[in-house]
C-alpha cells in the first residue's frame, strides 16, 4: 500500500529525517511514535504528499507520488487519500453535514451525491441527529467525528492522522482510536496515525517508533 524508499528532509542546515525507509500493508492501523521533534510529523506530511521529499520516493499503491505534476498530485489526493488533525479545521460558517460534503464537491462530484454521501457517513458515526449543527454547536468530539467523516468522504485509500485525539480528553481519544479499526473493518482503509500516546499506540496494529529522523 504505502512504500517510502530512503526519505530524507531538510530544513536549511536541520537534517530532520535521514533516508527513512519503511512497507506499509493495505488495510492497517499504524502508528507512529517518538519524541518530539524525531521528524513523525515530516514524514507523515510527506507519506500525504502535503510536502516533498528532499530525496527518496514515496509510493502509495503502484503511483510514484511525487513524480505527478501539481495538478495530477492535487487530484491524487482528494481521491486517495484523507486526512485529520490534531486541530479539526472545520469551516465555521457551514453545518456537519456540509463541512463533510466539501472535498466531494471538490472532486466533483454533485451536491446530491455529495450530500447522500456525507449523510451516511455522519449516521455512521452517531451524528445523524447533528448534521444541520455548526462547529460551535458540537462539542470538542463531535468536531473531530466530523472530521473524520470529511476525510472518509470520498473513500480514501489511505488516512493520515497526525495527532487526531491531541485535544481529547482520555474517554474521547479511547473512542477516537477505536473508530479507526471500526472504519477500517468496515471501509478497509488503511490509517497511518501519528501519536504520543504509548496506550494509544499499544492499540494499533503496528508501531513504528522514530529517533532523531530515522525507524
Amino acid at each position: 500500500m504505502i512504500s517510502v524508499e530512503n526519505v530524507s528532509k531538510s530544513f536549511g542546515n536541520l537534517q530532520v529525517l535521514k533516508s527513512v525507509s519503511l512497507q506499509i500493508a493495505d488495510a492497517q492501523v499504524v502508528s507512529i511514535t517518538g519524541a518530539s521533534g524525531a521528524g513523525k510529523t515530516t514524514l507523515l506530511q510527506i507519506m500525504g504528499s502535503l510536502d516533498r521529499p528532499g530525496s527518496g520516493t514515496v509510493r502509495i499503491g503502484d503511483t510514484d507520488i511525487y513524480k505527478l505534476s501539481s495538478k495530477k498530485l492535487a487530484a491524487f489526493r482528494n481521491q486517495k487519500v484523507g486526512f485529520v488533525f490534531q486541530f479539526h479545521y472545520l469551516l465555521p460558517e457551514f453545518t456537519a453535514l456540509e463541512n463533510v460534503m466539501m472535498p466531494a464537491l471538490i472532486g466533483g462530484k454533485d451536491r446530491k451525491e455529495a450530500g447522500e454521501a456525507a449523510a451516511a457517513l455522519l449516521d455512521f458515526l452517531g451524528l445523524s441527529s447533528r448534521r444541520d449543527h455548526k462547529p460551535s454547536e458540537l462539542s470538542g468530539g463531535e468536531q473531530q467525528r466530523v472530521a473524520v467523516a470529511r476525510a472518509l468522504v470520498n473513500r480514501p485509500e489511505v488516512v493520515f492522522a497526525d495527532e487526531p485525539s491531541g485535544n481529547l480528553d482520555t474517554a474521547n481519544a479511547l473512542a477516537l482510536h477505536k473508530l479507526f479499526f471500526d472504519l477500517r473493518d468496515r471501509f478497509g482503509q488503511t490509517f497511518v496515525i501519528v501519536t504520543h500516546n504509548p496506550d494509544l499506540a499499544a492499540m494499533s496494529d503496528r508501531s513504528i517508533e522514530m529517533k532523531d529522523g530515522r525507524v
